[in-house]
């Protein structure tokens, strides 16, 4: 798979990320129920949508440092060892940093 595969599959998730944190977004938004026990779950699912965005945001930041490393010609490139980060690992996880070796002694 050549970088403009992987540049497309990036933006792509990229986009589905930031619709799914609009949408998280907007479900705080929504005005509260004043039933107590109705509060209680609310507040439980915000607990969860809350992890939810932070988990987005994370994946975000790091498809961004992806995209810069396309930009710089340094993807698939591992950061710690400068060694190139095997296709297999690029498919599964397309924003990685680091090579299998560099990431399993994380």
């Amino acid at each position: 798979m050549n970088v403009d595969s992987y540049e497309k599959i990036l933006r792509d998730r990229q986009r589905e990320l930031y619709r799914r944190l609009h949408k998280i977004e907007a479900d705080f938004e929504e005005p509260r129920n004043p039933d107590d026990d109705d509060r209680a779950t609310e507040r439980s699912n915000d607990e969860v949508l809350d992890e939810m965005g932070q988990a987005g945001q994370d994946e975000l930041r790091a498809i961004d440092a992806a995209l810069d490393r396309i930009a710089n010609g340094t993807f698939g490139i591992c950061v710690k060892c400068g060694r190139e980060i095997s296709p297999e690992r690029l498919k599964a996880v397309p924003y990685t940093p680091f090579c299998r070796g560099c990431a399993a002694a994380l």
